[in-house]
């Protein structure tokens, strides 16, 4: 696989490819997948953040991965780095975020994808530091950012949801190299 990036026991980590833009709408539509986002996303709010990810990919050399499973070939989700545009205590910074369809959950996945991004974010990006951060109800994620050696450091409010939505306070997860 030529758009591979990281491979890792389980999975391909690799640059997205056209067949993936109707799987990425529909996880994106999924209520279940998007229960910790103020809103599920559009067809055409999907297609503009995969326009944002390969910018990102071709401006900062990095971005969020399409994760392809190796043994059918079949694209489950995304793994990778971004850079949050919002104003914190704690940025500029580069975040490692995931996201899978519903039926890739419960199996290690982005446990095992994030592992394998955080290794060559330190390695090959020579990243210093990597946050994660997520609402403080998702606890599956919270969970993940443990399992891959982040540590906590704080709560706090998300700038950019409604102060009085039930997702605006997140928690903050790093490492470091």
């Amino acid at each position: 696989m030529n758009l591979c990036v990281i491979i890792t026991e389980r999975l391909y980590l690799r640059r997205w490819i056209e067949s993936d833009t109707q799987q990425f709408i529909e996880m994106n539509n999924d209520p279940e997948v998007m229960q910790y986002f103020p809103n599920k996303l559009t067809d055409t709010e999907s297609l503009d953040l995969l326009k944002r990810i390969n910018n990102s990919f071709d401006c900062n050399g990095f971005g969020l991965f399409a994760v392809e499973k190796k043994e059918t070939n079949e694209f489950i989700g995304f793994t990778g780095f971004a850079i949050p545009k919002f104003k914190m205590f704690f940025t500029p910074c580069v975040e490692i975020g995931w996201r899978y369809k519903r039926k890739s959950w419960g199996q290690g996945f982005a446990t095992e994808a994030a592992k394998a991004c955080l290794r060559y974010g330190f390695e090959t990006l020579n990243f210093d530091k990597i946050v994660s951060f997520t609402s403080a109800t998702n606890k599956k994620s919270e969970q993940v950012m443990q399992r891959i050696g982040m540590k906590y450091v704080t709560d706090f409010n998300h700038p950019e949801i409604d102060q009085t939505n039930r997702l605006c306070r997140h928690v903050l997860y790093e490492i470091a190299k």
